[in-house]
């Protein structure tokens, strides 16, 4: 059996409470769309900030999914 084959996608989560929150929200919202979801990275943080305060958090994050064969998109 051949080795399996990814594609990375980068998405930015955002979150008003947390990076943590701010990363699940992106694969969330990313496994809603592809199939085969296997790990993630983040690769970029900031946020936005008012009055002088943190608003948002805004996550970077690359998520490998794995190039599915024929049979596995149809299941």
């Amino acid at each position: 059996m051949p080795g399996h084959v990814y594609r990375i996608t980068e998405v930015v989560g955002t979150s008003e409470v947390s990076i943590a929150e701010a990363v699940k929200n992106a694969v969330r919202r990313a496994s809603q769309t592809l199939k085969g979801l296997e790990w993630f990275e983040v690769a970029d943080t900031r946020g936005t900030i008012a009055d002088g305060a943190v608003n948002e958090f805004q996550v970077t994050v690359r998520i490998g999914f794995r190039l599915l064969s024929e049979d596995e998109l149809k299941a």
